[in-house]
């Protein structure tokens, strides 16, 4: 995986303010509680924000990142809002290990989608199949096909506060499925502003190639929402939702 959040990770948090994370952590929670989960595993975690919140809510959390400058934010988080005994791991998500098995990996917000090939997603499956107890919950969403077609394609977004400033520009190829986002940004510090630029690729997965890969890794009751919801994926959701069982 290319290295992406690096120069970024500083303004992540401040870039994702519209992002409602208590709603969107109250809604994993009910497949957490459900399935009894205590031990999970926040992967992808990025700056720990959803972490931070799970470990609120009672559970025992380890943190994953694939970026040190994402997981240096993280920690700093971690000790801002007093929860210290989080363990944050710096990982690719394709290799994941844990010295114990346990009850539930979470993967919020694209993780998934920055998993550029089956081969990748496979590989991440079948890593946390051995992370997870026999019975354990793997949860994660993706943005969906619909959404880079429709919404990300050749767009560019921009947004501009006292604090920070960005351009997004996407460049999504419906053939490969893979989208090119190009980030530039300023962020203050101080009286001036630091400027950074990084390019994401993600792949816009269908919903019947994670099914197929989540039965091969050993995977079963595999379920399938539009995001924040119990319902049936729609044919324009923009973001899905998948909880799977590992099978014993």
């Amino acid at each position: 995986m290319n290295r992406q959040y690096s120069a970024f990770a500083h303004a992540y948090d401040q870039m994702m303010h519209d992002v409602d994370r208590d709603a969107w952590i109250a809604y994993l929670d009910t497949f957490l509680k459900e399935n009894g989960a205590h031990d999970i595993m926040d992967c992808a975690c990025g700056t720990g924000a959803n972490a931070i919140r799970l470990f609120k809510l009672g559970y025992h959390v380890t943190g994953n990142d694939a970026s040190p400058e994402m997981l240096m934010e993280a920690r700093n988080n971690a000790y801002k809002y007093g929860a210290r005994s989080i363990i944050f791991i710096c990982e690719d998500m394709r290799k994941l290990k844990i010295h114990k098995k346990i009850d539930a990996i979470v993967c919020v917000c694209d993780g998934v989608n920055y998993l550029t090939s089956m081969k990748d997603v496979s590989s991440f499956f079948t890593h946390a199949a051995l992370c997870l107890k026999p019975g354990g919950m793997l949860l994660f969403d993706i943005s969906s096909p619909y959404k880079f077609r429709k919404v990300l394609g050749t767009n560019t977004f921009t947004e501009e506060t006292d604090d920070y400033a960005y351009i997004w520009k996407n460049n999504y190829d419906p053939i490969s499925r893979l989208c090119e986002m190009s980030l530039t940004g300023f962020v203050k510090n101080g009286e001036q502003y630091d400027r950074f630029s990084e390019t994401h690729m993600q792949r816009a997965h269908t919903v019947e190639e994670l099914r197929k890969a989540l039965l091969k890794a050993g995977f079963c009751n595999i379920c399938v929402y539009r995001a924040f919801t119990r319902e049936p994926v729609a044919r324009d959701s923009e973001r899905i939702q998948f909880a799977a069982i590992r099978g014993n």
